[in-house]
């Protein structure tokens, strides 16, 4: 009997892939051929060998799988698989793409809330900037009580540099208290808190002239606004001449 060769053929084969540093990758195809094809892997143009992140397997149904665990930056590239026996080969390519492995950080404050007071009726900013990765989710309390997204007069900023302000506008007297501003991402949590002072909003009080109430004696009036009426007229030498001459005085009342 003459025995029979079959070239091999893939009957199963991956496109192009993305995958995810530091994840399991698996690369799965299926070949057909007499004898049984061998199968090679190649990275770039260079043989894969097996060691501990990366396996050739075959299973019972004929699959072959090359298994990359975990992934790495450096298993990125073109890989082409070569199937040989006897009477010939078969191959494909494909390229797999390795996506980054997210940096994870805790959220740190760069700059934290700050005690501070305003008038009542005027505005006030509480403003701290906070970086993390991945950006941050911000949560603002009062007095341990969480302050939903919309109330009157409190709106709630933020930026891409890690800027976050909660405004009030116009400040009262029911807002004073303590203020807790929290940053949480995957990697962790932070707070901080500070206090807000409302002041009354005092007003000036402009002073009311004095009155003074006209009597039968302008002189002692001027005496009471400070006026020495002594010092007004000269020095008189004689007791007697200044007693006949304040007999002879008349009030006036231009004085």
């Amino acid at each position: 009997m003459q025995e029979r060769f079959f070239r091999p053929y893939f009957l199963q084969a991956p496109g192009d892939m993305v995958a995810h540093e530091g994840r399991l990758c698996r690369l799965d195809c299926k070949v057909s051929g007499l004898p049984t094809p061998d199968l090679m892997w190649l990275l770039n143009g260079k043989p894969v060998l097996p060691d501990a992140t990366h396996k050739m397997l075959v299973r019972e149904n004929g699959i072959h799988s090359l298994l990359i665990d975990p992934l790495t930056q450096k298993d990125a590239g073109t890989y082409t698989c070569i199937a040989t026996n006897r009477t010939g080969q078969n191959s494909f390519s494909l390229e797999l793409t390795v996506v980054a492995k997210e940096v994870k950080k805790a959220p740190v404050f760069l700059e934290k809330l700050q005690n501070c007071g305003v008038p009542e009726g005027h505005p006030v900013r509480l403003e701290g900037r906070v970086i993390g990765m991945p950006p941050p989710m911000f949560y603002w309390k009062k007095d341990n009580e969480t302050i939903p997204a919309h109330r009157e007069r409190m709106s709630m900023h933020q930026d891409t540099t890690g800027y976050v302000c909660l405004l009030i506008q116009p400040a009262k007297k029911a807002d004073a208290g303590w203020y807790t501003l929290s940053a949480k991402n995957e990697a962790g949590i932070v707070s901080c808190t500070a206090r807000l002072d409302i002041y009354a909003q005092w007003h000036q009080q402009i002073p009311q002239p004095i009155k003074y109430r006209p009597g039968g004696n302008r002189y002692a009036n001027l005496a009471g606004q400070g006026l020495d009426i002594f010092s007004a007229f000269p020095a008189v030498e004689s007791p007697m001449l200044f007693s006949s001459l304040s007999q002879n005085v008349v009030e006036s009342e231009e004085l």
